[in-house]
């Protein structure tokens, strides 16, 4: 009894050996550089060489996860060459991601830094899993984390291949946001509605108690122009992403810088357009609207600057920008106007 009771612990020590492995993998691709190579970067082998990379890994995941699921328990021979195989794979595909050089555009690359740390973490977790229950058969906890790894895996098939299409899906991403912080501050104005109707009632204040949660006259009228400023955001976002998906390329190292210029700068669109939405909320603070408005209003300017001077913005594009330009400082006009007490 006591030799049986000790062979689980024996059988599973390269697993925690495997754990410790990936953990150090994990935390080089999050930190590391990628390599400088003299030679001509080959985008469709470098494609095909990940996926077969994540496809061996998510491979070697059915097949731990599977050699536990059963009585007899692996030997530790086993067991050593089942962590063997996953330590590969997992080596083998972050070897391929630092073959992704800088040149291709930080925006790409940190989305496939990113889905490459996913697999890492999918499969220590995965490790994990079955290091505290190795007796057990498919458990629900295991099912999930090697389902995470195989989603993790086939986000492969998902990723941009280039810069253009990296900075498109970022900015999508960016857009989804405003778009629903939009969305919530125009459903909290509709007539004669408690922006937080959806908030328990205090049994003591009782029903519309609190005069703080309603706007005032003077907030309502400050609403507008706070409002045409989100809806700028929204249409800024609108417009570069087209402009970035009919005239942006990714075939010079300037394109791409340009291009990854675009993705960091519009990055800062979205929250400070929810650090907008979420002082307009009452009770109001119209500096603090005021201070929120023109830090929006300054990366939506910024924005447009940066797009004007890139190669997306040809001259047949630039009246937008200026529209644009002039619909920023339009509202943020007005909101000076209207919050000059408060100064």
């Amino acid at each position: 009894m006591e030799v049986a009771a000790a062979r689980p612990g024996r059988v599973l020590e390269p697993l925690r050996y495997l754990r410790e492995a990936l953990g150090a993998v994990r935390s080089r691709i999050r930190e590391a550089e990628s390599r400088e190579s003299s030679q001509a970067f080959e985008q469709q082998r470098f494609w095909e060489m990940l996926g077969q990379t994540f496809k061996a890994t998510s491979q070697e995941a059915t097949k731990l996860s599977l050699a536990f699921s059963r009585l007899p328990l692996p030997s530790t021979e086993d067991c050593q060459k089942l962590s063997e195989g996953v330590q590969n794979a997992v080596l083998a595909a972050a070897t391929v991601y630092y073959l992704l050089p800088k040149d291709q555009g930080t925006t790409l690359r940190k989305m496939v830094r990113d889905a490459t740390a996913n697999v890492v973490e999918g499969m220590i977790q995965l490790t994990e899993v079955i290091i505290s229950t190795p007796l057990q058969s498919l458990s629900q906890e295991r099912l999930i984390s090697t389902g995470g790894i195989w989603e993790a895996c086939e986000q492969i098939s998902h990723l941009p291949r280039d810069n253009q299409a990296a900075v498109l899906s970022a900015m999508a991403t960016y857009l989804g946001v405003v778009r629903d912080a939009l969305e919530e501050m125009e459903q909290a104005q509709v007539e004669d509605q408690d922006p937080y109707g959806d908030v328990m009632e205090d049994e003591e204040l009782g029903s519309r108690g609190n005069r703080d949660t309603y706007w005032s006259e003077a907030d309502r009228k400050l609403l507008g122009p706070c409002m045409g400023l989100m809806k700028a955001s929204k249409a800024c976002l609108k417009k570069i992403s087209g402009a970035v998906k009919v005239y942006g390329k990714a075939d010079t190292p300037e394109q791409v810088a340009q291009l990854d210029d675009l993705a960091d700068m519009t990055n800062e669109i979205s929250p400070s357009v929810d650090e907008l939405a979420l002082s307009m909320y009452p009770p109001m603070n119209q500096l603090a609207v005021r201070l929120n408005a023109a830090k929006l209003a300054s990366v939506l300017k910024k924005v447009l600057e940066i797009t004007k001077m890139s190669h997306v913005c040809p001259p047949s594009e630039e009246g937008w920008v200026q529209f644009l330009t002039g619909a920023v400082d339009h509202n943020m006009d007005k909101i000076k106007d209207l919050t000059q007490s408060e100064i």
